[in-house]
């Protein structure tokens, strides 16, 4: 599974799922790029994987001028990327009749605007034969109530990932999803007091949150030659919520 040398960019990487994704790329020893929107994170990130192989990008890819920030960083760098990991995300839960401009902006602008048009623009730069992950998220396809918006966000986001993979097929470059379930992370920690993520772990088979770094394991696998024809997956990585519920 060498990934030795391998260019791979992670947009949202200063923490959570994306740092653990770099971390287990760079050990795999590729070259990698993590964005954020805050340099002190940033700089806590690079302090906290502290390798040579890791450049960081001060870019919010919810605007237009962080996406231009992180193409120019790229193409400076005269390097083609082999894999793209379509990380970053927000969330806000309520309902819909307390949902607020802001927040679906913030979301849509975020979750979908931000990973179109990082794609559209990183496409030129893309290898033959590159990987694409997005994260989504299994509330794709569910109606929880509070949940709306950032569903919505996933459905659109997940859609965006299967005309990504047709249009994108002729250069071999292959496109799949990650949905995890509740993952222990500082976003987690932002919108999830304990009682909460207590009865998260309740909705699962193995009846506990994820960690980070499992989510980063399935990553890196589909970005190497051993998933090699994986091509348009959606992994639900939820310790079983889908199958629990079904029983």
């Amino acid at each position: 599974m060498s990934l030795q040398n391998k260019n791979v960019v992670i947009t949202g990487g200063s923490q959570g799922i994306g740092l653990a994704t770099a971390k287990q790329f760079i050990q795999q020893g590729a070259n990698v790029w993590i964005t954020g929107r805050n340099a002190d994170n940033l700089q806590k990130a690079a302090d906290e994987i502290g390798s040579a192989k890791l450049k960081t990008v001060v870019s919010d890819t919810s605007k237009f001028e962080g996406i231009a920030a992180l193409e120019k960083a790229v193409a400076e760098s005269g390097q083609k990327i082999d894999v793209l990991f379509l990380n970053a995300g927000v969330a806000t839960f309520a309902p819909i009749e307390h949902v607020t401009e802001a927040d679906f902006d913030l979301q849509f602008n975020t979750n979908v605007k931000g990973h179109f048009f990082t794609l559209q623009k990183l496409t030129p730069h893309l290898a033959e034969g590159a990987s694409i992950t997005f994260t989504s998220s299994g509330v794709a396809t569910g109606s929880a109530i509070a949940t709306a918006v950032y569903s919505a966000t996933k459905a659109a986001l997940n859609k965006i990932a299967d005309v990504a993979l047709n249009e994108l097929a002729p250069r071999k470059i292959r496109v799949n999803i990650v949905s995890p379930g509740p993952i222990a992370t500082p976003g987690l920690d932002s919108v999830a007091p304990p009682e909460a993520q207590a009865y998260l772990a309740s909705t699962t088979a193995l009846q506990r949150v994820g960690t980070a770094d499992e989510i980063a394991g399935a990553v890196v696998f589909l970005a190497s030659d051993a998933a090699g024809y994986i091509n348009g997956a959606d992994i639900a990585i939820d310790g079983g919520f889908i199958q629990y519920h079904l029983k």
